[in-house]
């Protein structure tokens, strides 16, 4: 279900004029393609980058740029000036489009050609001051946009522009999506709640609730037949406890699972949505709370977060989608306890039962065991051991007058205790700078307790992504101190009354 990156295509836009005559105007296409060619052809690059005809006049940049609006799978805009490019040439185009920018400021040439050059390739060669020009007139109209500096052929440049574009396809993903919200939020819960008409109106995406009756009667139309292949997978995927195989005493309850599993998948795909949520609190009719269910939609790239957490459930997705091709995963994540030895503190994170399997390192293991809370049967679930390296915990929490995107770099660390009595998937890591700091930094700007846990994306693409969304970022990592923290969110506030928009 994830997208495949490279359906998607960036636009690659030159500016120019018609100064210098058609010698130079040949040269500058000549160049354009090559550096176009060059990104599509590149590992380091996810999506197709298409090559534009250089644009020279306003009548020409506005046309590209409501193209660009229009195009099905144009996902954004990568713009160059290879020569001087009047800017307020690029005034009527930047005021219509509606796709994100990312400004390549670099020269066609790696090295200045001391012995040979001459005013024909100074002409030509101007990308120093018309990409400054350009830039100029991105400010004043006061447009976000990324801006990457150096030389085309350089692997960090491509690396700043593959990131970028990762950003771009999870806004991409984001425009029309639809999300269920079976039941409601989590009773007197906060920061799960959030407003709904804003989101869609600033992200694009909408969220509607559905009467878990309608799921449940999707879920009673499942086939036996599906049912047996469907349990058959899972003898297949997972270490199988006895008593749900075939003949074992739980037997049914895993046969119940999957008959969940199938009607909520057929839910979803029948109405196109890209994620869901779910309350314990309001499930009448489903026998036990989808564990296994949940983790394998998740899995295949559905978003999700409990409790009717919908923000997490869209960010989950548009993180998956970021991440795709990528080694490691995104999931759903929930600080649930603390490890507070002196010099060795860290967290364990986990949630009742609907944690990504995709985060797992070794064999991944399918019980059933009792809950606890939610009064229904014993739910069937997948059990593992986190992967541990660098990694993100990102959370989108609504402010009131804005939306923050919050983000803990986090250091992964490796399990060294047996949880014998703890039938849940989960990970241990230590919040950047350290613990107590990184607690006490992420409590300060509000954050909420469920999260997307990233082990494949970075600080940068989440800063692109907020960029691209034009919502605040907050960013907690080795660099944090309290006392900045604090300081910074009171200028955010500042600025975010002051530009109300």
């Amino acid at each position: 279900m994830i997208t495949n990156l490279k359906q998607l295509e960036t636009w690659f836009i030159t500016g120019s004029q018609h100064l210098y005559g058609e010698e130079t105007l040949r040269q500058v296409a000549e160049h354009s393609q090559q550096i176009a060619r060059s990104l599509n052809d590149s590992p380091q690059i996810p999506v197709k980058i298409v090559f534009k005809p250089t644009v020279k006049t306003p009548e020409e940049i506005y046309a590209v740029c409501q193209e660009a609006n229009n195009a099905e799978n144009c996902i954004g805009i990568i713009a160059w000036m290879h020569t001087f490019s009047p800017a307020k040439m690029w005034i009527g185009g930047l005021k219509i489009l509606q796709k994100p920018l990312l400004h390549l400021h670099t020269q066609f040439n790696r090295d200045i050609p001391w012995t040979t050059m001459d005013m024909d390739f100074m002409n030509l060669n101007q990308s120093a001051h018309g990409d400054r020009e350009f830039g100029f007139i991105v400010s004043r109209m006061r447009i976000n946009r990324k801006v990457v500096a150096g030389h085309w052929e350089d692997p960090e440049v491509r690396e700043s522009v593959n990131t970028w574009l990762r950003a771009a396809a999870g806004w991409f993903d984001m425009q029309g999506a639809k999300y269920a919200r079976f039941g409601d939020n989590m009773r007197y819960v906060a920061v799960t709640e959030g407003d709904k008409v804003e989101a869609e109106i600033k992200f694009g995406f909408s969220v509607n609730t559905y009467g878990v009756g309608d799921l449940v009667a999707v879920i009673n139309q499942t086939a036996d037949a599906d049912i047996d292949q469907l349990v058959k997978e899972y003898a297949d995927s997972y270490v199988m406890a006895e008593t749900l195989l075939k003949g074992g005493t739980q037997h049914a309850s895993l046969r119940e699972a999957a008959r969940i599993e199938i009607g909520l998948r057929n839910f979803l795909e029948d109405g196109n949505f890209k994620g869901f949520s779910d309350t314990f609190e309001d499930l009448h009719g489903i026998s036990q709370l989808p564990g296994i269910a949940i983790q394998r939609l998740m899995s295949d790239g559905y978003g999700f977060a409990g409790e009717g957490d919908w923000k997490t459930a869209v960010l989950v997705r548009t993180m998956k989608v970021m991440g795709s091709g990528l080694e490691g995963a995104n999931a759903f994540m929930e600080d649930y306890t603390y490890h507070f030895e002196p010099k060795n503190s860290f967290v364990l994170g986990s949630h009742m039962l609907e944690v990504d399997a995709a985060l797992a390192k070794g064999p991944v293991k399918c019980e059933i065991h009792p809950l606890g809370i939610g009064g229904k049967a014993d739910p069937v679930r997948l059990i593992f051991d986190a992967a541990n390296g660098p990694a993100l915990n990102a959370s989108i929490i609504d402010m009131g007058n804005r939306f923050r995107m919050l983000v803990n770099l986090v250091d992964g660390v490796e399990e060294k205790h047996e949880l014998p009595k703890l039938p849940v998937a989960r990970i241990l890591w230590k919040p950047q700078p350290d613990m107590k700091t990184g607690c006490a930094a992420w409590i300060y700007a509000g954050g909420a307790h469920h999260t997307c846990y990233s082990q494949n994306l970075t600080a940068e693409h989440l800063i692109d992504f907020a960029d691209i969304a034009g919502i605040e970022y907050v960013g907690i990592d080795n660099n944090t101190t309290l006392n900045q923290l604090r300081n910074e969110l009171k200028w955010n506030e500042v600025y975010y009354q002051l530009n109300k928009h």
